[in-house]
């Protein structure tokens, strides 16, 4: 299965053109979250990813809720927050917001460690696992050089081993690509990233 998939979109218009173009290649496309900026735009950034015709699976950021984006997706997009599923053989599981805690205040929505782990532990099993947040010490590292992922998500990434960890949130690691046991860990940002994904 040929899988698409980007974060951090935050509105950006000729990073949603070039996606829509992209996924016309795509047997799958994941968002893992902040498809617009501080709660504003929601239903624009959407609009701008509505041209996407291969199955669509979202994860909010911490720039939305999981019940804001599940109004505003596209028709037939799957929204995963602490939740999964199973498309075409393919066990996805999806955590979305800020973990842990953001500084950014009372717009941002985020999870403490121990929410995170809650919601997690409802995972059993998955192929991609896809994270807004970023497991802890994988693709994390601010500009300040500063580690700010998360260990509920390491933790599960070290219990479940999926094939790959899909996440964005921390924007100077955009691009990284590194393994944790083995499960390989990408933090996208928006430009199209490819992955080929065997069920």
């Amino acid at each position: 299965m040929r899988v698409l998939a980007f974060s951090d979109l935050h509105m950006a218009r000729n990073r949603a053109a070039d996606l829509v173009v992209a996924s016309a290649e795509a047997d799958l496309v994941i968002g893992a979250g902040d498809f617009c900026n501080a709660r504003r735009g929601l239903k624009e950034a959407m609009q701008m990813l509505s041209g996407i015709a291969a199955p669509l699976i979202l994860v909010p950021g911490n720039a939305e809720s999981a019940e804001e984006l599940t109004a505003a997706a596209p028709e037939g997009a799957h929204v995963l927050h602490g939740t999964g599923m199973t498309l075409d053989g393919l066990r996805l599981f999806g955590l979305g917001y800020g973990v842990p805690v953001t500084p950014f205040g009372d717009w941002s929505c985020d999870l403490t460690e121990a929410e995170a782990s809650e919601l997690l532990d409802r995972c059993e099993a998955a192929d991609v696992l896809i994270a807004h947040s970023p497991p802890k010490g994988y693709g994390d590292v601010t500009s300040q050089d500063v580690s700010v992922g998360s260990t509920a998500v390491r933790d599960a990434v070290e219990r479940i081993q999926p094939d790959f960890v899909f996440c964005g949130h921390i924007h100077d690691s955009w691009g990284y690509r590194g393994m944790l046991g083995r499960s390989q860990i990408a933090n996208l940002g928006p430009k199209p990233h490819w992955f080929e994904v065997t069920t």
